[in-house]
């Protein structure tokens, strides 16, 4: 078991992998399906360039939710505006700061959307003006024309998205192959091997960013870690990746999440996933110094960390044995709270995907994480994951 050089390696070759080990995780899939043309970005750079430019053009302020005036013409039935204090003209609410001022003043937003927009206006200048919360933190952009992007409470702690993308860009450059981070290749579901080397376009992409958050995952793909044998004697290679998410207008928690994996497919599933870690953290009143002082330390330390300990706890993993026959590997599973059919399962998953029956740590936890899998229910699979994640970590 080695980690190779820590160095980019020229020329990666694509190699195989064993996708049946390790979890499936499609939170970036879903990214990749969800988002349009104009929220997905070729490198870091014009990322960044894209949500500072927005940042520089907008501003915030505190204000009474009662000084906020609705503006609704009879005659338009479609347009809303809001004037708000010291504003020179109305400003027009996105989608989602709509449906933040309804929250706020306990308006249901979706019926509100399906009114004529003199009488949304009626129900919604009544609740501000009688709103108990009194002041209100507001952030508008102008960007061709003004918009009211979001209203929070006073004390909501703002991390611009550029903040985050700037933390990354530290550990990553470009985000596109000037350092060792980079967005991932593609696995060939014909031939089961992953190939790092594809270019960066609008469909490969996983640099994102939309008028309500910004999301990133990259990978040190060019470096796999050898980490043990697949059962035919080849390597069984993993590389580091991460994903970050982040929410200037308050739609999500700024997060960060870490873990090794052994491939990405084109729609951006995350295959043979081990060691996953997050992070998250909410915009408080004190989320800036928590910012500073805990997620980005957290993504330089993960960048800049040696596999070693990764590497020593798979090992110690396939070293320790802990069932030889098969009431002992019954008792194993049932004194961690498996029923009698999960056994089974887990048992005849290892035999069936390995060429011999559940042995050591490592074994279960394949087997157990190959059963997840397979469940429809997400809590259910869930449960399986953190049972196998317990196992690894008493080791």
């Amino acid at each position: 078991m080695q980690a190779m050089d820590n160095q980019v390696a020229p020329g990666a070759q694509a190699h195989r992998v064993d996708i049946s080990r390790g979890r499936n995780i499609s939170r970036v899939s879903s990214e990749w399906f969800s988002r349009s043309d104009d929220e997905r970005f070729l490198s870091l750079d014009d990322l960044y360039a894209s949500v500072r430019g927005r940042a520089e053009r907008s501003r915030t302020q505190v204000i009474e939710s009662a000084a906020i005036r609705v503006i609704a013409g009879r005659d338009d039935a479609e347009t809303l505006r809001l004037e708000l204090p010291g504003g020179a003209e109305p400003l027009s609410p996105t989608h989602w700061s709509f449906g933040q001022l309804a929250s706020l003043v306990g308006a249901p937003a979706a019926y509100l959307r399906q009114l004529p927009a003199s009488l949304a206006g009626i129900n919604l200048q009544y609740g501000l003006t009688n709103h108990r919360a009194e002041q209100v933190k507001t952030l508008q952009t102008d960007d061709g024309r003004l918009e009211l992007r979001a209203v929070t409470g006073p004390d909501y702690g703002r991390i611009f998205d550029h903040e985050l993308v700037s933390a990354v860009q530290r550990i990553a450059g470009n985000g596109v192959g000037d350092t060792r981070w980079k967005v991932p290749g593609v696995l060939d579901w014909s031939t089961m091997t992953y190939n790092p080397m594809v270019d960066v376009t609008k469909e490969t992409t996983t640099l994102y960013a939309g008028d309500r958050d910004v999301f990133m995952f990259l990978v040190d793909d060019l470096n796999p870690i050898e980490a043990g044998k697949l059962a035919d004697g080849a390597p069984d290679l993993y590389f580091r990746g991460f994903y970050c998410w982040n929410s200037e207008v308050g739609s999500k928690t700024l997060g960060l999440a870490s873990f090794y994996l052994r491939a990405v497919c084109q729609n951006r599933n995350l295959w043979g996933v081990e060691d996953f870690q997050e992070l998250t953290l909410r915009h408080s009143k004190y989320v800036a110094s928590r910012f500073a002082h805990e997620a980005a330390p957290a993504l330089d330390a993960f960048a800049n960390a040696s596999p070693a300990p990764f590497i020593a706890g798979i090992r110690a993993a396939r070293d320790k044995i802990v069932a030889r026959d098969d009431d002992d590997r019954r008792a194993f599973l049932k004194s961690r709270g498996f029923s009698k059919a999960e056994t089974i399962k887990v048992i005849d998953t290892v035999l069936a995907e390995e060429g011999h029956p559940p042995q050591s740590v490592f074994d279960f936890v394949q087997g157990i994480t190959a059963v997840a899998r397979s469940k429809a229910h997400q809590d259910v699979r869930l449960d399986l994951e953190t049972k196998a994640r317990r196992l690894l970590e008493a080791v």
